[in-house]
C-alpha cells in the first residue's frame, strides 16, 4: 500500500452521503469492479458477511448508494447519488443483496460476483476508513490494489517472459494461468503476448501512486527529529511532506487545499441557509441557532457559538446529501472545518490562513492514519471524532500563530481525552449522536489549542495516544464499533425512529429489487 497521502487519506474525498467509510469507499469499489467487467454489467451478487458491520448498515448508512453510484461510474459527489437505486434499476442491471457466513476479519468486506453475457468475475475488497479502500482479491487470486496505479491485469499461460516499463509488476499463480499485475502512471500495452486476457482498472484517488516514491517522515516522532531544532510551522511541514508524498510543487499544495476551503465555506453557507432530506433523524436546526447567535439569545460562547453554528450546518449538509468532504471522514466531516472556518472568520483571517491550518491537521492526520485508521467500524467513534479533534487542535493552534511543538501538543492533549468513545447511531443513521460528537470534538479542540498555547503539557507523546486508541479498539466490543448494535442505537426510541423511517420509504431498496 502507498503511503498515506493529505488529500486521498486525510482531507477528502468531495463526497455526498452520510459516511466516507460506507458510501465513498463503496463508489470507488464500484468503479473498480466496473472496469473489471469493461463498463458492461447485467448481473451483481453482492454478499456482506453476518459477522461484520455492513448487514445492518449498507442501506442506511450509504453503501448501497455509493456501491451502486460506483457501478454506474459516477464520481462520489455526483447529484444523481441518492437516486442511484433507481438508475440502477433503469439501467436494467439485476442485483442481489444477501448476508453470509464468511468469517471476513475486517468489518467492512464487500464480495462482489459480477457477470455479464460473455464473462462472470468476482472481486473482494474491504473499506479502510475515510473513503479509502484495498483491493484484496481478484477472481480467487489474492492481490493488493489501492486505487493509487492504472492497473493493467493480463492473465498469461504459466512460464511466459516479458519485460514492462511500469512501476512494479507482481505475479500471481492462477491455476494453470499467471495473473500478470501491472502497476503504472498509464495502462500498458501487452500486444506482443500470448494474452489470455485483459482488463485495466482505473485509479479513484486523487492523488496517484508511483515508483520509488519517498517521503520525509511517517510518524510525528520522525518529524519531530527531522526537523530538529528549526521549528518549522507544521503546515510548512506537511507542504513539504504532500510534495514528497504527490509530487507537487508548493503551490498545487495550497491551491489544491484552498480549492477545498472555498468548497468547505460554500457548504457551511448551504447549511445555514436550510437543507432538506425525506430519510432523516434531525431536520434544518442551524438556521434558528444562527438567528438566536445574531439575536443575543444564547449564551456568550464567544467564537464558540460561531463554531458550533458552523459544525451543525455541515452536518446538516452531510445529512441532506448535499456535498462534504471527509475531514477525515463524512461521520466527522464537520468538527476540523466547522471549527478552522468560524475561528478564522472570528479573528479577520482569509482563505490563506485556513489553508495552512487545515494543511497543519493533515498532517496530524497523516500520523493518524499510517499508525491506526480512521474508520469507526474498527475503532468506534474514537478514531473519527478522536482524530477530528485532534486535527482540529493542531489547525486552531497554528491560526493563533502558535509553534510546530504547541500545535503537536495540542493533538495529542485533544485525542487523549477522546478514547474510548463509541459509534452508536441513533435510527442507523449517521446524524446523532454525530452531530453533538462533532461540536464535543470541535469544543475540545478549541480547549486544547488553548492549553498548548499556555504551553499545558500533554504528558503523552502524540504517537503513543494514537497506539493506545488503537490498543482500546481491540477491547471494544463489537457492538460499539458501527454496527448499529450497541449504546443509543439500541434504545427503545432509536428504534422507533428507524421504524418511523422505514415505513416513510417501504422496506429494502424498492426499486434495486436486492433484500
Amino acid at each position: 500500500m502507498s503511503p498515506v497521502s493529505i488529500f486521498n487519506d486525510v482531507i477528502g474525498p468531495v463526497m455526498r452521503g452520510p459516511s466516507s467509510s460506507h458510501c465513498a469507499a463503496a463508489l470507488r469499489i464500484g468503479r473498480l469492479a466496473r472496469d473489471l467487467m469493461d463498463g458492461e454489467i447485467a448481473e451483481v451478487l453482492v454478499e456482506f458477511d453476518r459477522g461484520g458491520s455492513l448487514p445492518t448498515t449498507h442501506e442506511s448508512q450509504g453503501s448501497d448508494m455509493g456501491l451502486f453510484g460506483g457501478l454506474l461510474g459516477w464520481e462520489a459527489d455526483d447529484e444523481r447519488l441518492p437516486r442511484s437505486a433507481e438508475a440502477l434499476a433503469e439501467a436494467d442491471l439485476k442485483l442481489r443483496i444477501e448476508t453470509v457466513d464468511t468469517g471476513d476479519p475486517h468489518p467492512n468486506t464487500y464480495r462482489l460476483t459480477l457477470e455479464n453475457d460473455r464473462e462472470t468475475h468476482s472481486l473482494i475488497a474491504i473499506s479502510t476508513g475515510g473513503g479509502m479502500i484495498e483491493v484484496l482479491e481478484i477472481d480467487g487470486v489474492s492481490l493488493s490494489m489501492d486505487g493509487g496505479y492504472h492497473e493493467t491485469l493480463i492473465r498469461l499461460p504459466r512460464g511466459t517472459a516479458a519485460v514492462f516499463e511500469a512501476d512494479e509488476v507482481v505475479r500471481h499463480e492462477a491455476g494453470t494461468e499467471e495473473l500478470w499485475q501491472v502497476k503504472h502512471s498509464s495502462f500498458v500495452d501487452p500486444a506482443n503476448l500470448p494474452a489470455i486476457s485483459v482488463k485495466r482498472l482505473a485509479p479513484v484517488l486523487p492523488v496517484p501512486s508511483r515508483k520509488d516514491l519517498r517521503i520525509p517522515f511517517a510518524s510525528c516522532g520522525e518529524m519531530l527529529e527531522v526537523d530538529g531544532g528549526k521549528h518549522t510551522p507544521l503546515w510548512q511541514l506537511a507542504v513539504e511532506y504532500e510534495c514528497a508524498r504527490g509530487n507537487f510543487s508548493e503551490a498545487e499544495v495550497l491551491a489544491k487545499m484552498t480549492a477545498i476551503v472555498r468548497i468547505l465555506r460554500k457548504s457551511v453557507a448551504s447549511g445555514i441557509a436550510g437543507t432538506s432530506y425525506e430519510d432523516r433523524v434531525l431536520h434544518h436546526q442551524s438556521g434558528r441557532f444562527a438567528e438566536r447567535m445574531n439575536q443575543g439569545r444564547l449564551l456568550d460562547g464567544g467564537a464558540l457559538n460561531r463554531i458550533i453554528l458552523y459544525v451543525t450546518a455541515l452536518m446538516e449538509v452531510k445529512s441532506s446529501m448535499g456535498v462534504i468532504v471527509a475531514a477525515p471522514t463524512a461521520g466527522a466531516c464537520a468538527a476540523l472545518p466547522g471549527a478552522v472556518i468560524a475561528m478564522a472568520e472570528s479573528m479577520g483571517l482569509d482563505e490563506t490562513e485556513m489553508t495552512k491550518a487545515m494543511l497543519a491537521a493533515g498532517l496530524i492526520g497523516v500520523f493518524i492514519a499510517t499508525r491506526w485508521t480512521f474508520a469507526a467500524e474498527v475503532g468506534g467513534c474514537q478514531a473519527e471524532g478522536g482524530a477530528a479533534a485532534s486535527m482540529a487542535a493542531a489547525a486552531l493552534v497554528t491560526l493563533a500563530g502558535g509553534t510546530r511543538d504547541q500545535a503537536v501538543a495540542a493533538a495529542s492533549l485533544a485525542f487523549q481525552s477522546m478514547l474510548g468513545l463509541i459509534c452508536d447511531p441513533i435510527a442507523n443513521r449517521v446524524e446523532a449522536p454525530c452531530l453533538g460528537k462533532n461540536v464535543m470534538a470541535a469544543a475540545n479542540a478549541l480547549s486544547c489549542a488553548n492549553m498548548a498555547l499556555a504551553d499545558f503539557d500533554p504528558l503523552i507523546p502524540l504517537d503513543e495516544v494514537i497506539d493506545a486508541a488503537k490498543s482500546v479498539a481491540e477491547r471494544m466490543p463489537r457492538e460499539h464499533r458501527c454496527t448499529s448494535l450497541g449504546g443509543l442505537a439500541v434504545t427503545p426510541t432509536s428504534l422507533e425512529i428507524e421504524r418511523k423511517l422505514a415505513s416513510l420509504k417501504g422496506t429494502g431498496c424498492g426499486s434495486c429489487g436486492c433484500h
